[in-house]
């Protein structure tokens, strides 16, 4: 009886597929676009849930002190 072959590879993951065919279909400087792109879609979120969250600090601050 034989031991099955171990994969010396891993499977690939959705993200490292996607940007294989990204690389395929855009050129590096689209890619780079792109990317910088959706950074700064992400940063820009992040500052719109600080400012959503801001006016509630002086309140948490206030009622911990009393």
């Amino acid at each position: 009886m034989q031991a099955t072959p171990v994969r010396a590879h891993a499977i690939p993951s959705v993200t490292t597929a996607l940007r294989a065919v990204e690389s395929l279909l855009l050129s590096s400087g689209q890619r780079t676009a792109r990317r910088n792109a959706w950074t700064a879609v992400l940063e820009d979120r992040r500052r719109a849930k600080d400012r959503v969250e801001s006016p509630y600090v002086p309140d948490a601050v206030a009622d911990h002190r009393s």
